[in-house]
């Protein structure tokens, strides 16, 4: 079961609105089929993203795959302790191991992401 206070995409990606400020991560379903992440590519802050757009990268000891951006807007931090401990995405997705925060560009971008119900559904389809 996935937390409900979240939004997520397609992609694994989840995300928590706190006013117009947004925190991104990975989810722990994306963080476990990745295996152990190695490291962790971060957009530059005051950077602009699209919503869906790749915004970094995150490679593991089996894949490398994009970070896909559940909103637009413009980047306000990156988890800056990823560059020396990106295992942080691994042990503790939801938490210590967000990737970015996000000014949202607009918020009805929101309701094109899925709920808890709704990723619980895909991920159950494998």
């Amino acid at each position: 079961m996935v937390p409900t206070d979240l939004r997520y995409t397609k992609d694994h990606e989840w995300i928590r609105v706190d006013g117009d400020v947004a925190t991104v991560g990975i989810t722990a379903y994306a963080a476990e089929q990745l295996g152990d992440i190695v490291f962790v590519e971060l957009p530059a802050v005051g950077s602009a993203v699209e919503q869906f757009a790749t915004f970094g990268v995150v490679e593991s000891v089996k894949a490398v795959s994009d970070l896909f951006a559940p909103v637009g807007g413009t980047v306000t931090a990156t988890n800056e302790d990823l560059a020396s401990a990106p295992e942080l995405v691994n042990s503790d997705p939801l938490g210590a191991g967000w990737i970015v925060r996000l000014r949202v560009a607009d918020a009805a971008q929101l309701a094109e992401l899925l709920d808890a119900a709704a990723y619980d559904a895909l991920i159950a389809e494998g």
